[in-house]
């Protein structure tokens, strides 16, 4: 598959695909959005939105989650503020996630089927707690709440930036505000 996407890439670049595409890198809407990496909401969720390339920065990770004050989403919101003047924050979660049924257990058993050790799952816990980083969340609604609330009451991002919570449809894109 990645040599069929280079060989892709190669006539796109020489076709100069990447005309439309071209941008500041800055984003023209002040907005930064995190939302899920499922791959239903790749063109949908910025077509929705009527987000054009170059508009927003978006943040993708399974769930749309934070998982601690300090990951990679939490860094990703603070350049998004302190380097490229982010004023706003969507967090938006979407219907029929798969990180709704996420379990650890399950999780663990599958790595054990392509061959991680338990001396590998050992040395992981003392970083993590597996079971808390592989488990999922059972309320959307819920998590948009609580994901929402970590930004707001993060000590690093400043009180007047705008953060909100919606929930989208994975099909149609109808998006749901979440008070």
């Amino acid at each position: 598959m990645i040599e069929q996407i280079l060989a892709y890439n190669k006539r796109f670049v020489a076709v100069k695909g990447y005309e439309p595409f071209i941008t500041s890198g800055q984003p023209d809407m002040k907005l930064a959005i995190v939302s899920c990496m499922d791959t239903r909401l790749t063109k949908l969720l910025p077509n929705a939105l009527g987000l054009r390339n170059g508009d927003a920065k978006i943040i993708k990770v399974a769930g749309g989650t934070i998982l601690t004050p300090y990951d990679a989403v939490i860094r990703s919101l603070l350049v998004a503020i302190y380097e490229l003047g982010c004023q706003e924050i969507m967090i938006i979660h979407h219907s029929g996630c798969g990180a709704c049924h996420m379990n650890a257990a399950h999780f663990l058993h599958l790595m054990h089927d392509r061959g991680i050790t338990d001396e590998a799952i050992q040395e992981a816990n003392k970083h993590v707690n597996l079971n808390e980083y592989l488990d999922g969340f059972h309320d959307t609604e819920a998590s948009v709440r609580r994901t929402v609330a970590t930004v707001q009451q993060h000590p690093l991002i400043p009180k007047d930036i705008v953060v909100r919570g919606f929930i989208i449809d994975s099909r149609t894109g109808e998006l749901t505000p979440v008070e």
